[in-house]
Order: structure tokens, then C-alpha cells, then sequence
């Protein structure tokens, strides 16, 4: 899966990152967001500001258009946010700093201990599919913090969303400590703690709202740029193809359709299918991609219409819904909408006949371009 919208960031993204140094530990590097430290029964640990400084904001703007997201992380440990004592309570995240921001900036006036888990630079929910954010790593964490010295009780605030990695049974067993599940969002978590560790209805319902889908766009537009270079480079070559063998001429004006098309399939794949994601028919999000590409295609037809052959345009429009349908399911892991084995059904049954698709689309435009 995919940052999600639930933390900002979606999950079919590039893989983990590497487990965090030997040598790394909370406050190690004096970064913005450490206040003070303070000596607690042998360990030194940060406590943490609650605002988010100019260096906050800048990395997390960039992280949303896809750049740094792998070493966007933060030392896996115990922090802390006021002057929490051993009666405070322990609210567990990830490394990922986007979830790390997301729950601290929640947090202003309150007194509590963060647990943050080697999630490998992973969001909460994500985390919790990969396993990164598992049952293993809170009792190794807790262990290795020896939170059992800080604190008199035994309960841990695990988010809702790391439900899918975490069994409560085996954490108690593991380290003594019970775990509470908190709500979806970190803006619920000082009401949460407000109403002695009870979720509400609300709490518990997790949304994926205008807002939350169009955070997402900004990174996917960015991925797709990464790639669409290649696949114009491509488009110009086999646009240049005829029978008098390869054409520059040809090449720039056939490929100008092409990349139309493309770019297209792009708008209606990143950006139209999430914002009408509600009204669009379907639950695969193939499918809901395709449909989008459909509302684009005709603007396609009326531009192209008569300036190209039937087997040109055939390919037009096949390379315009194949990008739109692919493109979409970018969104797939961000959504409540599928689960983990949902999210791998429909790229095993999506993935094969796209690239059919687009096998089909290259040979239309070959064979439309020899009959030019």
C-alpha cells in the first residue's frame, strides 16, 4: 500500500528506507524541533517543541511533491512534550516526520511521552500494512527505551490506523504494557485524552474528504513528470516512424497528438478521478481511471479529428484511458475505499491488461503513421 491522506501521504509509493543507524537516537542531532533535554532514570531524552518552525513547513511542502519523502524521518524513540512525569500518558507514532508533525503540533499544553517506532520513513497506516509499524517493533521499542522505568502504568496510545500491524494481545504479553487504540486523526487526540482514553463515533471514522484527496495530487504530478520525459522521448521516436524510414519533421509534428494524449490521460488520472473520485461508478480505481480518461477523450477526438487517421486516433484515445486508468490507481492505498489484498487484487488483474493497452496503442500508431 500507499501516505494516505489520514497523515498526508499516500502509500503505493517507493519503498521503505533503510532501518534507522546503530548510532542514531532521539535529540542525537540537535534539531528545530527539540526544546531541552532532560535525564530521566539514565537516558537523556529530548523534549520536543508542539509548534512547527519555517524548517518544518518547507520539508513538508517538499516531501508532498515527492522530494527527500525517503530521508524525511526522525531518530525512533522516546520524546517527550512538556514535563510529562510518570503518570503521563505514552502516544505511539511513526519515524515518519509528517506523522511525527501531524501528532506533536496536536499536542500544545499538554504533558505526554511519544514512542516513535522504526517505521523505515513510513506513514502510520502504511507502516502498519508493510509491518514496519508491528506488534515486534513496539515491544522491542518499549524494551529498548526501558519505558517501564519511566512511566507507573502499563497503557500505550496506538493510533487506529496501525490496527492492521499491531495485535494488542501480543504487545501485552511481550512487554507488560496494554494497548489503547486512539482515534484516526491526530486532531482528535486532545479530546481523546480529554474524555479518559474514549473515542467517540467520529473518532473512529475514517474519511477521505476533497482536502484530503487533493493533498495527494501535488506528489503524484510529481511522479508522473519523473517518468513522462522517457515516454515523450519514446512517443518522438516512434512518431518519426514511416515508410521512408524515420522523419524529424514527422517525428514533431505526430508526436504533438501523442503527447496530448499522454499528458491527458495524466490530468484525468492524477488529478480528475480524485476530485470526482465520490461520483465516478466503480470501486476499483482502474476502472474509476478510465472512466475519467473517457470524460477527457473527447476534447482529444475534436482537436485531432481529421488531421489524423482512424488508426491514429484509435491510438490516441487507447493511450489516453491506459494513462488515465494507471495514474488512478496511484490513489488506490490512499482511500478506505480497499484494503492491502484489495489494492494487490486489482493491480494483478489492472496491471496485465493496461500493458496490453499500451502494446496495442504503439502498434496503432506505428501502422497509422506508415498509412499517413
Amino acid at each position: 500500500m500507499k501516505p494516505t491522506a489520514m497523515d498526508d501521504e499516500p502509500c503505493c509509493g517507493p519503498p521503505s528506507g533503510p532501518p534507522a543507524g546503530p548510532y542514531e537516537r532521539p535529540g542525537y542531532r540537535l534539531y528545530g524541533f527539540v526544546e531541552r533535554f532532560v535525564e530521566n532514570e539514565g537516558q537523556t531524552i529530548p523534549i520536543i517543541h508542539t509548534r512547527l518552525n519555517l524548517e518544518d513547513r518547507l520539508g513538508a511542502m517538499l516531501v508532498r511533491i515527492g522530494i527527500g519523502r525517503n530521508k524525511h524521518m526522525v531518530a525512533p524513540g522516546l520524546y517527550g512534550i512538556g514535563t510529562p512525569d510518570s503518570d503521563a500518558p505514552i502516544l505511539v507514532t511513526a519515524n515518519y516526520k509528517l506523522s511525527f508533525d501531524t501528532l506533536r503540533r496536536q499536542l500544545g499544553g499538554w504533558s505526554v511521552w511519544v514512542l516513535v517506532l522504526d517505521t523505515r520513513g513510513i506513514n502510520v497506516w502504511c507502516a502498519a500494512g508493510k509491518k514496519t509499524f508491528g506488534t515486534e517493533e513496539v515491544i522491542r521499542r518499549v524494551g529498548q527505551v526501558r519505558l517501564d522505568k519511566i512511566v507507573g502504568h502499563r497503557r500505550l496510545i496506538l493510533p487506529q490506523l496501525s490496527a492492521t500491524g499491531v495485535s494488542g494481545h501480543q504487545v501485552k504479553k511481550g512487554c507488560g504494557f496494554s494497548v489503547v487504540w486512539g482515534p484516526v486523526r491526530a486532531s482528535d487526540i486532545p479530546t481523546f485524552l480529554s474524555n479518559n482514553d474514549k473515542a467517540d463515533a467520529g473518532m473512529r471514522r475514517v474519511t477521505f474528504n476533497l482536502m484530503e484527496r487533493l493533498v495527494l495530487i501535488p506528489l503524484e504530478i510529481y511522479r508522473f513528470s519523473k517518468s513522462a520525459a522517457w515516454s515523450m522521448l519514446a512517443i518522438f521516436i516512434l512518431s518519426g516512424i514511416g515508410t521512408d524510414g524515420f522523419s524529424v519533421s514527422v517525428a514533431w509534428s505526430r508526436s504533438l497528438s501523442a503527447v496530448s494524449a499522454l499528458i491527458g490521460g495524466a490530468i484525468a488520472g492524477v488529478v480528475a478521478t480524485p476530485v470526482f473520485l465520490p461520483w465516478i461508478p466503480g470501486r476499483a480505481f482502474s476502472v474509476k481511471g478510465f472512466l475519467s480518461g473517457i470524460g477527457v477523450a473527447p476534447l482529444l477526438a475534436f482537436t485531432y479529428w481529421g488531421s489524423r487517421n482512424w488508426i491514429e486516433m484509435s491510438a490516441l484515445l487507447l493511450l489516453t484511458l491506459t494513462v488515465s486508468s494507471f495514474l488512478a490507481m496511484s490513489f488506490t492505498g490512499s482511500t478506505p475505499f480497499t484494503s492491502p489484498t484489495g489494492v494487490e487484487r486489482e493491480m494483478r488483474k489492472a496491471i496485465p491488461l493496461q500493458l496490453l493497452a499500451i502494446a496495442f496503442a504503439t502498434m496503432a500508431w506505428i501502422v497509422g503513421g506508415l498509412r499517413s
